[in-house]
């Protein structure tokens, strides 16, 4: 049994769906970031940087930080969403990578800056939707090059940017100038894993 520390954010979203595309036996439970308890002794004793998600094995006590940390391992240690080869996996990691270090950030401040600031900052905002847009530009580029973000086959890769991407609407992101991307996201959509996935983040 493992314990999946979640919010309802893409990054909560990301890992829940992960663990039902895995088949994975876990339970949910809930920080709540405006009542502050990612910054409880508790919680940062398994997430040191005081984020969501994390993950914790039941049974040998050990946990994991940073979402697409916990992705990469759950791929490796389940032998599934993982190609089974060396190059494989690095392209995975390599795309990985890019959520972690550019979408995530980029569309994050977006969504901020849209939704949650003060005060309307145009620097911003500008600053943010073109990064945004030219993230989804490189997508949608691989998407030209193969049917899903790391190869031909669906795998953590996807999952790291699904809820991300799938954010267009709040981020003011208009898909019809990237058409290879909405398909995908239908695609994705689609999924009975991600389906109940969904459900389970409603619940918690």
């Amino acid at each position: 049994m493992r314990t999946a520390y979640v919010a309802d954010t893409p990054n909560g979203k990301k890992l829940i769906i992960a663990l039902e595309e895995l088949g994975v036996d876990y339970q949910v439970r809930h920080v709540d970031l405006g009542a502050g308890e990612q910054f409880t002794p508790e919680f940062q004793r398994i997430s040191p940087n005081n984020k969501i998600p994390a993950l914790v094995d039941e049974r040998t006590g050990t946990s994991l930080f940073e979402s697409c940390a916990i992705l990469f391992h759950l791929g490796v240690t389940t032998g599934k969403l993982m190609p089974g080869d060396a190059v494989g996996r690095d392209v995975v990691l390599q795309w990985l990578f890019l959520q972690a270090a550019s979408a995530g950030p980029m569309l994050g401040q977006l969504w901020w800056f849209r939704h949650g600031a003060p005060e309307r900052n145009e620097m911003a905002l500008a600053r943010y939707t073109r990064e945004t847009k030219r993230i989804y530009g490189v997508i949608e580029r691989r998407l030209t090059e193969s049917g899903y973000i790391a190869g031909d086959e669906y795998t953590v890769a996807d999952v790291a940017f699904y809820p991300w991407l799938a954010s267009h609407d709040e981020l003011g992101v208009d898909l019809h100038a990237y058409p290879r991307v909405a398909a995908w996201l239908d695609s994705i959509r689609e999924r009975p894993a991600v389906g109940r996935a969904q459900l389970k983040m409603r619940k918690v």
